[in-house]
């Protein structure tokens, strides 16, 4: 079992930059391919950026390329978001997830149905 907890939100201005943290309890990162999701009012959950189970691969959503960067610290076993350049569309709740199932060293899945532990998300807001 993992349990997965979001930090980091808050309310910021257009251009303003934050730091998600996803801290892990119960069994760490390695070996297990996780990623950033967010869901904004009346929108599906949708993909922003994840690790491959190896940790050698990442990928992001076309909207966050270039503006957000994930990373992890295996030692603290957490995974971070960090943000910039935020935009009012950026506005949503932010969760982190990871997946038991493999697939691939390379791969990163990207559907919510994949990922099997979920945090509780942390509130971003961007005003204009």
């Amino acid at each position: 079992q993992v349990q997965l907890v979001e930090s980091g939100g808050g309310l910021v201005q257009a251009g303003g930059s934050l730091r998600l943290s996803c801290v892990a309890s119960g069994r760490t990162f390695m070996g297990y391919a996780m990623g950033w999701f967010r869901q904004a009012p009346g929108k599906e959950r949708e993909f922003v950026a994840g690790f491959s189970w190896s940790g050698i691969n990442t990928d992001y959503a076309d909207s966050v390329k270039g503006r957000f960067t994930i990373s992890r610290d295996n030692a603290k076993n957490t995974v971070y978001l960090q943000m910039n350049s935020l935009k009012p569309e950026d506005t949503a709740v932010y969760y982190c997830a990871v997946t038991r199932r493999n697939f691939g060293p390379r791969n990163i899945p990207l559907g919510i149905h994949e990922y099997d532990y979920w945090g509780q998300g942390t509130q971003v807001t961007v005003s204009s």
